[in-house]
């Protein structure tokens, strides 16, 4: 038995997110590993992902793990499920690791991007890519408000009604905004220990928000306090999300 740890892309607009759905018709990433990687094993082999991408939401560094009935090379483990795989799916990197790693319980951080098209109209080639938001900001505001974000604080305002989790206490450790003039668009990055269902949507939906003068530069504070999801209003489209990078201590 060999444990192996994978990190993947994958185009997400043509999935109903990462997590297995168990319904007819629903288009899973976790499915389509499952598949290739049972196949392979010749016996059904289970998939744990890092995170539970949602609907739309795409990924550059996604991690993965599964333990294997037999012994491969990283790179046979890597020819092998690639060839199989749909084209939206690539697996980027393959590592044997310890059979006790959980690609989801054993990560401590994780990063993710957050693309706007601020083109006045929405553009064909990015329109599963990028959010778009034509409405006029101030990149300045924006800039000014990102550090309320930082450090520990209950994220309740910031949490989707599907959230489960026990707490919504998180710690966010960056938070910064580059302009890609050239391409007309935004990108955030944000990094913390975990976030809620929807969080970094809804926060780019309040940023947003911000930059375009419907909010108080520091409105990010005030609803740290209230803790009230329906104050936080917008939430950016899933099309516009990376999950980027998954931290592990001791293989990142």
């Amino acid at each position: 038995m060999q444990n192996y740890k994978l990190t993947i892309s994958y185009d997400g607009h043509a999935f109903e997110g990462f997590q297995t759905q168990n319904r007819p018709g629903c288009r899973t990433v976790q499915d389509e590993l499952i598949k290739v990687v049972s196949k392979m094993a010749k016996t059904p082999v289970k998939i744990v992902g890092a995170s539970r991408t949602d609907a739309g939401v795409h990924a550059n560094g996604q991690v993965i793990n599964f333990v294997f009935p037999f012994d491969l090379t990283e790179r046979a483990m890597l020819m092998g499920i690639n060839s199989q795989l749909p084209t939206d799916i690539l697996v980027k990197n393959v590592e044997k690791v310890q059979l006790d790693f959980n690609a989801r319980h054993s990560s401590h951080h994780k990063r993710y991007l957050y693309r706007v098209s601020t083109s006045k109209f929405v553009d064909p080639f990015k329109r599963f890519y990028t959010g778009h938001y034509f409405w006029r900001l101030d990149f300045d505001r924006i800039q000014a408000a990102l550090p309320d974000l930082l450090g520990e604080h209950d994220f309740a305002s910031f949490a989707a009604a599907g959230n489960q989790t026990a707490t919504t206490v998180r710690r966010i450790t960056k938070a910064e905004l580059k302009s890609v003039s050239n391409d007309h668009e935004l990108l955030f990055t944000f990094e913390g220990n975990a976030f809620l269902y929807n969080q970094i949507r809804i926060m780019v939906g309040v940023l947003l928000e911000i930059g375009n003068g419907t909010r108080p530069v520091h409105d990010i504070e005030r609803l740290i306090q209230v803790k009230d999801r329906q104050q936080a209003r917008f939430t950016a489209p899933a099309s516009g999300l990376y999950l980027d990078k998954v931290y592990y201590e001791s293989t990142n």
